[in-house]
């Protein structure tokens, strides 16, 4: 019965770690909610000011992904 306590507490907490792991973006910046990206809907919208040469180019630094929307959230709707 010890071990069954023991087993069933230590997965709740791999679960519970896992899940505020995958929660946990709180250093991600949310897309602004200011007039220039009130239509940002897909990652299309956004490589027409975030690529090299346009009006707000990335930094260097900022990883090289395709898919805006799955780190940067959208907080208005």
């Amino acid at each position: 019965m010890k071990n069954t306590v023991s087993f069933v507490g230590f997965s709740l907490a791999v679960v519970f770690f896992l899940v505020y792991l995958s929660t946990a973006r709180s250093s991600v910046p949310a897309v602004p909610d200011d007039v220039f990206h009130r239509g940002v809907m897909n990652n299309n919208a956004c490589t027409t000011c975030h690529t090299p040469g346009m009006q707000a180019p990335l930094k260097k630094s900022h990883p090289p992904k395709e898919e805006c929307l799955m780190c940067h959230k959208i907080r208005y709707e």
